[in-house]
């Protein structure tokens, strides 16, 4: 490493950079906003399903379900604050094991591969819908229009090109998300108070209460239990309830993306998070639950049937006003409807994805699923799979809303239904392991209690998956044939992906790793002034958490870097590097542990592996040409924190000039750390030093030729003294002086 350092304006060395999909994290508006792009689509369509299955009640419902939905989002928080990387599959895995886990994320892929069909064609009729008023409003009614076919089209098309985005890794950014939320805001804005200045002006009523009145109760609402409809059972206001309650869950989508994005959000990543639930609680309360309340108050019951598939360009169409604002009122529903309906297609593909990428690399699915496309690098065969599926999904239905939403809550219901189990089951397997706990817990003396609240929300989760389980008959095949399928995929690819990767660690990041010829704080993307973390064991980055939790990163970059060690004939001067040569199984396992930790702050660093025959040159090096201005590291196994400093300080003297100014700081388990300055800097004396400079001084001055003396006069005289003494015989004696002074520093600190 050090026999080419004396060329300043070519690199001493070639840096490989290691990127991953993550490190750039977000504020917790931007994460609410990708959350609400999924569950603000909801709203576009539960109304009319809920109303079409239950009757004109339906509205106290899905507001039920708005209310309980923070319950579940208060589960998700819980888990998310164990598991930065969390999701259903993660915490049922930890809590029951791999079987319930892939059970689990099957169910959880149907839903994915539901709601992207589901949102895709709810758009499409959407927008069939304003043809056919425009058609109306100027005169030619368009008779046979074919609105579920032109829906399907237009859901396929929507499918594959966000196939062909997600193939080229062009994902709907969290800005794309925060954009499309501003825009569905203001018209959500107008919405409200339009209707509220209609409610003023047109004779309305009220959805009817359904413990008063009940729901309907027919083939469509009770599946195989309509042998009951006229028993006493149909008279229970806890069986109405939970029927109700059932067919209006899938206003409740999305919730898992909240642990998918929970990975992205910034620092103070709990306090974020808890943040983003309570904006996408309130703007689905006031969204999703207000808008199926004006449907049934504004819209006359002989017309509304016609806009359940499109609810809300009905209530558009019939609030107070001319008719041409009406018309371009519904024009701006649709392109809202579209815009945020279509990123629901995005987030359904993107999400399906990101899970099967997480079950492979537990270990679950072969490596050939998660090859990478040859061009761009996605693992485009996980794509092909989610959105031919999707694809089929839709062609089987033939755009058919109501059968999407009746198959989609299959999956919504049992997912969240085995994630409220997992975390109840956590309580008591892990119940320290907690930032923040789902209220409503009785201790019970000893530490431990009853988590009271867990129990209730689990509770009413599978008594609405076991509700649907018999009245949603056709989600119920539809579903459990499709989770039985992938559940026997799963196990299969597992048994093989077991023998391919027998002696490999499993839960590794995948990193794109490139060499960068010019290692400088510009072409890296790092500001100068950066601190350089160097890293060698993946179990003990105690140091990197310390660092990340003192530093601010919108300030100061974090760089953590690794050397891959060579034998001193692969010289620098003549050896080119490939990524591979220097990026194996074990820096991948490094930097995953970085990564983690980076993940757990919510902070961003960047990665960078340097090839050395010398440790310590590759960091001094990689710290000038990064123009770091601090280097960390952690105790040593091998050397002490003296020797440490030495060997860093000796490859420091190396450096070509001009030499950067450094501090190295070696950090210990117990908290403490010992800072290091590199090169020349004004030294560290004890007391009984400063005390005898001053005497001496002192002495010295006493004498009025000496009267302008100073301290440093002093030092340079002992300096001078001693640098002749170590060239003249006296050099062992001064040496050996030397060394009982360092004994003697030794016995004291002892």
């Amino acid at each position: 490493m050090s026999t080419t350092l004396g060329n300043t304006k070519r690199p001493a060395v070639r840096v490989f950079v290691a990127t991953t999909v993550l490190l750039s994290f977000i504020s917790f508006w931007r994460a609410a906003a990708i959350v609400l792009s999924d569950l603000g689509s909801s709203a576009y369509y539960v109304g009319g399903d809920a109303e079409k299955v239950i009757g004109k009640s339906a509205p106290w419902f899905i507001l039920a379900v708005m209310l309980f939905a923070n319950c579940v989002r208060a589960l998700y928080i819980e888990s998310t604050s164990m598991f930065v990387r969390g999701g259903v599959y993660r915490v049922v895995k930890r809590a029951m094991g791999g079987t319930l886990a892939k059970f689990s994320v099957s169910a959880l892929l149907f839903d994915y591969v539901l709601t992207g069909p589901l949102s895709s064609v709810v758009a499409g009729q959407y927008l069939a819908g304003f043809i056919e008023d425009i058609g109306r409003y100027t005169g030619h009614p368009l008779r046979h229009f074919p609105g579920d076919v032109f829906a399907a089209m237009f859901g396929i098309l929507v499918t594959i090109y966000f196939w062909w985005k997600n193939t080229q890794g062009i994902h709907e950014s969290s800005q794309k998300a925060m954009q499309i939320m501003e825009i569905t805001t203001v018209m959500v804005v107008i919405l409200i108070i339009w209707c509220t200045v209609t409610l003023f002006h047109v004779p309305f009523q009220i959805p009817p209460n359904p413990l008063k009145y009940g729901i309907t109760l027919d083939k469509e609402s009770l599946g195989w239990l309509s042998t009951l409809k006229n028993s006493w059972m149909a008279h229970l206001t806890w069986f109405i309830v939970f029927v109700g309650f059932g067919h209006s869950v899938l206003a409740m989508s999305g919730e898992e993306t909240l642990a998918q994005v929970n990975r992205e959000i910034a620092h103070p990543k709990l306090k974020n998070l808890k943040k983003a639930a309570v904006v996408i609680g309130v703007y689905a309360l006031l969204f999703t639950a207000l808008t199926s309340f004006f449907a049934v108050m504004i819209i006359p019951d002989k017309t509304r049937p016609e806009y359940f598939g499109n609810l809300i360009s009905g209530i558009a169409m019939h609030l107070w006003g001319p008719s041409w604002a009406k018309l371009t009122f519904h024009g701006f529903v649709v392109l809202v409807g579209v815009l945020i309906l279509s990123g629901a297609q995005n987030t359904s593909i993107v999400g399906a994805n990101g899970v099967l990428n997480r079950v492979a690399e537990d270990g679950v699915l072969t490596d050939a699923f998660q090859k990478p496309h040859p061009r761009y690098g996605t693992s485009y065969r996980i794509i092909n799979l989610v959105v031919g599926l999707q694809l089929l999904t839709i062609i089987l239905t033939r755009g058919n809303v109501f059968t999407l939403a009746g198959l989609y809550a299959f999956g919504v219901v049992w997912s969240f239904s085995m994630m409220a189990l997992a975390v109840l089951v956590l309580r008591y397997t892990e119940p320290a392991k907690r930032e923040w706990k789902v209220p409503g817990n009785i201790p019970l003396g000893r530490g431990r209690e009853l988590p009271l609240g867990v129990i209730l929300i689990a509770s009413v989760l599978f008594m609405t998956a076991l509700v649907n389980f018999f009245t949603k008959y056709q989600a119920t095949i539809g579903g459990v044939s499709f989770s039985l399928v992938f559940f026997a995929l799963f196990t299969y690819s597992e048994r093989r992906a077991a023998r391919q990767r027998a002696g490999r660690p499993e839960g590794l990041d995948q990193f794109r790793v490139y060499g960068n010829e010019e290692p400088a704080s510009s072409t890296l993307g790092v500001r100068p002034g950066n601190i350089l973390v160097a890293i060698r064991d993946p179990k003990n980055l105690y140091y990197l958490r310390e660092v990340l939790r003192k530093t601010d990163t919108r300030q100061q970059d974090v760089v953590v870097m690794t050397a891959r060690l060579y034998h001193r004939e692969h010289a620098f001067g003549g050896t080119e590097f490939e990524a591979s040569q220097v990026f194996d199984h074990y820096e991948q396992q490094l930097f995953t542990a970085a990564v983690a930790a980076a993940e757990k702050e919510g902070k961003p660093i960047s990665l960078l592996v340097a090839p050395a025959t010398d440790v310590f040159d590759a960091i001094v090096v990689t710290a000038q040409r990064i123009e770091s201005s601090r280097i960390v590291c952690g105790l040593s196994n091998k050397l002490t924190p003296d020797e440490q400093g030495k060997l860093t300080g000796d490859a420091w003297e190396r450096l070509p000039d001009p030499k950067p100014h450094l501090v190295m700081e070696i950090r210990m388990p117990d908290g403490g750390s010992r800072e290091i300055p590199l090169g020349p800097h004004t030294p560290r004396l004890r007391n009984q030093d400063l005390a005898l400079l001053h005497r001496l001084w002192l002495e010295i001055t006493s004498d009025p030729r000496f009267a302008g003396a100073h301290h440093y006069h002093v030092v340079a005289v002992a300096l001078e003294e001693l640098e002749r003494e170590l060239r003249s015989e006296k050099r062992s004696e001064v040496l050996d002086k030397l060394w009982r002074e360092l004994q003697k520093r030794s016995d004291d600190e002892s």
